[in-house]
């Protein structure tokens, strides 16, 4: 039996008891369409789902086996708040595959990297509080910065990531008006949901205002090893060396997402802070996940998995941009990621992204619209692909889908107006290129060059 609907007068016998920052809540773009694209017949490319079909059963089984015959009763039960030792070593070896060394004393581990988010910003952010963000950000921080009412500043971005130098005027700007942003949010590689990666020069010039303003820096950084091109950069923390970024890790992307296990490294004193409201969200994470990634990483074989997902991306990532080159309109503009899992579209500013998700429902397709990942209404004409998720035969289909909505809506744009905004004929793909110092284009974020498969 369902259960029924609210009601307004339900409505109202509670709302004089909600907090009043629950007027400032905002759902999640991609947790709303959760129920809908667990469907079988939906294709979602809306959801940051990494691939999670080729993990190696018979090395789960091997994990779980030794927890039963080792550790049954260590897994069933409570653990401390900052994360097993064990685990520790774990994010220690992750952390210096990317060139960064740290002690584990200096890092807590939480029920996600989605948990570091909620705790840095209920540890830092009073209500009217100000965070500098990227625009766009990603989709997820957008509710949790909205529930602590904090009061977020795009920084715009292009093809190497975060406009540093528009940051620097919006800080002279915030110095005259009083106000001191308590932390700055980045995602520097492969960039949720636009798929860039900040510039080396940036990376440097961004750690350098944060030393000399005494700002921090939470750095977030899911997708640093899903590169499938190119030569890594540094981290922020790695240039930081700990004194002002904090850290966000997570194994979602890189093993799983169902155990729900991430960590932040941040300065002792933020640390000590964090643990306090972790302490109050949930006690501790997982005793018995923390363990299976022990038993996992006993294995020795999660360098070479990350290695096979990689593969198993980057050929999603090729037919999402193919696709893309062939279905949708000359007027479109999308990125070109090296690594990660999403590529950011934007089509003619006369389409809304959020009413055509609507109009790709009913063609049972899915992705998360632009909006979703401002707090300050852009992003209407812009959406957020997902190529990790799906095989290449579905991306395909489920881009054709979009695309024929996109044509639909160009179209009835041209007849309304009397504009031609047919769609381009199909062009041959461009080179693929990697982004060179300098070559930004200087303009919002929304235009940002297009790239195309090789």
């Amino acid at each position: 039996m369902s259960r029924p609907r609210s009601t307004t007068r339900d409505l109202e016998r509670y709302a004089g008891l909600f907090a009043s920052r629950t007027r400032e809540m905002k759902s999640s773009a991609m947790r709303d369409m959760m129920a809908i694209t667990q469907r079988p017949d939906v294709i979602s490319l809306a959801g940051g789902l990494p691939e999670t079909g080729s993990f190696p059963p018979e090395s789960f089984a091997a994990a779980a086996n030794r927890i039963a015959d080792e550790s049954c009763a260590r897994a069933l039960q409570y653990g401390p708040t900052e994360g097993l030792d064990e685990l520790k070593h774990c994010i220690v070896e992750v952390m210096a595959a990317e060139d960064m060394r740290v002690h584990p004393e200096d890092m807590i581990v939480t029920t996600g990297g989605q948990q570091v988010i909620d705790l840095v910003t209920k540890t830092l952010i009073d209500p009217g509080d100000v965070i500098i963000a990227e625009g766009p950000t990603y989709p997820g921080a957008v509710p949790t910065f909205s529930s602590y009412q904090a009061d977020v500043v795009h920084i715009d971005v292009d093809s190497e990531g975060m406009r540093v130098e528009l940051l620097e005027d919006v800080l002279d700007r915030l110095d005259r008006e009083g106000r001191r942003p308590k932390f700055i949010y980045t995602v520097p590689s492969f960039q949720n949901p636009a798929g860039v990666t900040m510039s080396l020069a940036r990376r440097r010039q961004l750690v350098d205002i944060a030393h000399r303003r005494e700002l921090l820096v939470l750095e977030d950084n899911p997708y640093g090893l899903l590169r499938y091109e190119g030569a890594p950069q540094p981290t922020l923390r790695s240039l930081d060396e700990g004194v002002y970024v904090m850290y966000l890790g997570t194994f979602s992307k890189i093993l799983s997402p169902g155990i729900r296990l991430g960590w932040v490294v941040a300065p002792p004193p933020v640390l000590e802070k964090i643990n306090l409201g972790k302490q109050a969200a949930d006690l501790c994470t997982s005793t018995m996940s923390q363990l299976l990634v022990r038993a996992y990483f006993d294995q020795g074989i999660w360098r070479d998995y990350i290695d096979s997902l990689n593969e198993i991306h980057r050929g999603r990532r090729d037919a999402m941009l193919d696709a893309l080159a062939e279905f949708f309109p000359g007027q479109a503009e999308w990125t070109r990621p090296a690594g990660g899992l999403f590529v950011w579209v934007t089509l003619p500013d006369f389409i809304d992204t959020t009413d055509l998700l609507a109009r790709a429902l009913r063609e049972n397709v899915a992705f998360v619209p632009g909006e979703g990942a401002f707090l300050d209404g852009r992003g209407r004409s812009s959406m957020r692909l997902n190529f990790s998720g799906s095989d290449e035969d579905t991306i395909r289909e489920g881009v054709r889908r979009i695309g024929e909505v996109v044509a639909e809506q160009v179209a009835l744009y041209g007849t309304l107006t009397g504009e031609d905004r047919a769609p381009a004929p199909k062009r041959a793909p461009a080179p693929a290129e990697e982004p060179q110092p300098g070559d930004a284009k200087g303009a919002r974020v929304l235009p940002m060059r297009r790239r195309r498969a090789g």
